[in-house]
């Protein structure tokens, strides 16, 4: 090949690649003034889109109008008992064969005095990081939350040394509180029974039920404390419990005395 073709042929593929560089950059720049545009027209129709609260007043009436109020009600209904039959079967599979369960309470002693000391925006931040405290040692030790209200939580367990590494975690982690909780004084008080429970659409029910509440109603901030019926079944656990001495007490609503038992957290 002479020297002449040679220096043609790379004339010809700088101007190629000239050529190909020039439409790459128009693309390039086409394609960014149609995304910009498509980020315009999003940013329009969200203005103009009407907010959430209006559109679902708006999407109600339009089913009204269409299907009729009794139709709307009833599949209303019908999508809230769905909702409350997705727990069911979590409650039915930590539950024993004859419906025992470990229930828990707790709850954060002195909330409503602590509330008043740090105003309703501070106590806010104390409940979300208590919560986030709580929700993961259940989840952690399988537990499954029954329901929460305010500061309190009711919570189910298969065995009730589960329960019991919940419980311990948690206090540990208040014993060694995360930032948003330094200097707060956030005690919790935790009480835990063991026995058969109802369940009714996702929601526990029954004496058993209302023991575990009334000996959390008994736990001091930083305590936990448990029935006999608990101390019997961790008895034999591997990582071995701790309890201080019995206790007899009067349970509210419920006759007859009530030995309890608290856990020496520190030392579990």
């Amino acid at each position: 090949m002479s020297e002449t073709v040679l220096i043609i042929l790379l004339v010809g593929a700088v101007i190629a690649l000239i050529a190909v560089t020039g439409l790459w950059r128009q693309e390039r720049r086409r394609a960014l003034r149609l995304e910009a545009e498509l980020a315009r027209e999003r940013e329009r129709r969200r203005r103009a889109a009407p907010p959430p609260s209006l559109k679902a007043v708006l999407q109600t009436a339009a089913r009204v109008r269409d299907e009729g109020l009794g139709e709307v009600l009833r599949s209303s209904f019908e999508e809230l008992a769905g909702l409350a039959e997705e727990a069911e079967p979590e409650l039915r599979r930590l539950a024993a064969d004859d419906g025992t369960v470990t229930i828990f309470f707790s709850d954060i002693e002195d909330s409503t005095a602590l509330n008043e000391d740090l105003g309703d925006r501070g106590w806010l931040k104390v409940l979300e990081a208590h919560d986030r405290i709580v929700r993961k040692q259940v989840e952690r030790n399988g537990g499954y939350i029954v329901k929460s209200q305010g500061d309190g939580f009711m919570v189910a367990f298969a065995a009730a040394a589960e329960a019991l590494r919940s419980a311990i975690g948690i206090q540990r982690s208040l014993d060694d509180p995360p930032r948003q909780l330094r200097g707060k004084h956030v005690a919790v008080r935790i009480g835990i029974h063991s026995g058969r429970a109802l369940e009714k659409g996702g929601d526990l029910f029954g004496r058993n039920v209302a023991l575990a509440a009334r000996v959390a109603d008994q736990a001091k901030g930083g305590e936990i404390l448990v029935t006999e019926d608990v101390g019997e079944a961790t008895a034999d656990d591997r990582q071995g419990f701790v309890f201080t001495a019995p206790r007899e007490v009067e349970l509210k609503g419920l006759p007859g005395p009530h030995i309890l038992l608290a856990v020496n957290w520190s030392d579990a």
